[in-house]
């Protein structure tokens, strides 16, 4: 099982950024899916989640409203669709399906 994620970088308060997981090695339609996210000299938390179903999503407070969490079956891909971006969104961001681990992308947002 394959997890590639992608589409970190830097960005500047206020913008946005898309991330893409690319699962491969799995059923992708019989998982469901997370992003999590490492901050500097933090622990690693939940960020969102998302089911079987594209409305079946939750997420952390502190994204609420800002942070969208989707899923292409056709394409095998997970989505987090970050707006608003804060400063404290820094983080190394990891897709995570059942007990298999991506290799992370890395979010800096400038203030």
């Amino acid at each position: 099982v394959q997890l590639q994620a992608s589409g970190g970088g830097l960005v500047q308060a206020g913008g946005s950024l898309r991330l893409s997981c690319a699962a491969s090695g799995l059923t992708f339609s019989s998982y469901a899916f997370g992003w999590f996210r490492q901050a500097p000299g933090k622990e690693r938390v939940v960020v969102a989640t998302i089911g079987l179903g594209a409305g079946d999503t939750n997420y952390a407070d502190s994204v609420k409203g800002r942070f969208t969490i989707s899923r292409d079956n056709a394409r095998n891909t997970v989505f987090l669709q970050m707006n608003s971006l804060k400063p404290e969104d820094t983080a190394v961001y990891y897709c995570v399906a059942s007990s298999y681990w991506g290799q992370g992308t890395l979010v800096t947002v400038s203030s």
